[in-house]
């Protein structure tokens, strides 16, 4: 099987591939709909891409890739790095041969990219909108706190920041209103939205974020995986004798982790089972961030439940004893 090593950039890319004689060539491709196209028209059968993971820059490259059939795979620079040893000089073309090597030493470790589907896309980038609306608006509530305590201060200036305050809370409610359309639209994404906002301490920013970062909790498919990717579950910090804390990664969305500790928040508040675990391990002289990142993880644990049995979250469930479970499917089959 061809592996071709492709560094990406914004305006071109860097192909690096072994031909059919043996030898290694190098060849660029204008990042664009029609250079990219028939660069795909000449990639041959059971081939696979391989390229760096650059963000937005390889949005097209994936979605041609799918639409004409071709598996590519994108790994991040930081795993490509560390994987080749110490390595000396860089450059696109060396770049785009290190990923192709890449490719073919750990094929096996390769995780093959599906664009996201028509929904999530459009969730996404309304999400982001709105993201950046509610930061302008925070930073324009802030620049007048810091005004108010001036001994002068200006009329004409208060009047247009909070014309411009109105006109934010109305686009921001606009937006989250076009995004809550988005998925009742999608029997799939609505029926997990609903699952997840009914977890005490889910709201709809949290639960629209999981289903852009999980690919509707497809992508990232259990909560251990969704823990380790929001970087609320502690991993071993151990080697020999010496046995140290366990510590969560750095390498995490910090914005989702930033989420769930709302989440956490809101839910030892409004949630008995929290608020009392929270005084439990509060007692036991555990530091706070600790406990808010171990209920944050039990917050994931619980969407991903209740999304896999079907069922809102409900306060007063009880769940059986697993050997409960046993005895009455063994009297089942004997009957």
């Amino acid at each position: 099987m061809q592996v071709y090593g492709i560094d990406l950039s914004m305006e071109k890319f860097d192909v690096n591939f072994i031909d059919v004689t043996g030898k290694e060539k190098n060849k660029q491709v204008k990042n664009r709909l029609t250079s990219i196209s028939k660069f795909l028209e000449n990639v041959p059968d059971n081939s696979v891409l391989c390229a760096e993971h650059t963000g937005s820059y390889g949005d097209l490259l994936v979605y041609l890739c799918n639409l004409m059939g071709i598996i590519i795979a994108l790994v991040p620079g930081y795993t490509i790095k560390h994987s080749l040893g110490m390595i000396k000089g860089k450059s696109d073309p060396i770049d785009a041969r290190r990923i192709r090597e890449y490719g073919e030493r750990f094929f096996d470790k390769l995780e093959f990219k599906e664009y996201d589907t028509e929904e999530i896309v459009e969730i996404k980038s309304l999400y982001t909108l709105r993201a950046q609306l509610v930061k302008a608006r925070k930073s324009l509530r802030t620049g007048a706190h810091g005004r108010s305590n001036l001994p002068m201060q200006s009329i004409s200036v208060n009047k247009h920041v909070q014309q411009a305050l109105c006109n934010l809370d109305v686009e921001i409610a606009e937006v989250e209103y076009e995004i809550e359309e988005v998925i009742k639209a999608n029997e799939a994404l609505n029926e997990n939205y609903e699952l997840a906002v009914s977890v005490k301490g889910i709201g709809p920013v949290i639960a629209t974020d999981l289903l852009i970062k999980t690919g509707n909790f497809m992508d990232i498919d259990t909560a251990r995986k969704a823990s380790s990717y929001a970087g609320v579950c502690p991993f071993p910090n151990a080697s020999g004798k010496m046995v140290g804390k366990a510590k969560t990664s750095p390498f995490a969305d910090k914005k989702l982790k930033a989420l769930l500790y709302m989440g956490a928040k809101s839910a030892v508040k409004h949630n008995k089972e929290y608020r009392l675990y929270y005084q439990k391990k509060k007692l036991e002289g555990k530091p706070h961030y600790l406990i808010m990142n171990n209920i944050s993880n039990k917050m994931l644990r619980t969407i991903y439940s209740v999304i896999k049995n079907k069922t809102p979250y409900r306060q007063d469930y009880i769940c059986l004893d697993p050997r409960e479970k046993n005895i009455n499917s063994s009297t089942n089959k004997v009957a």
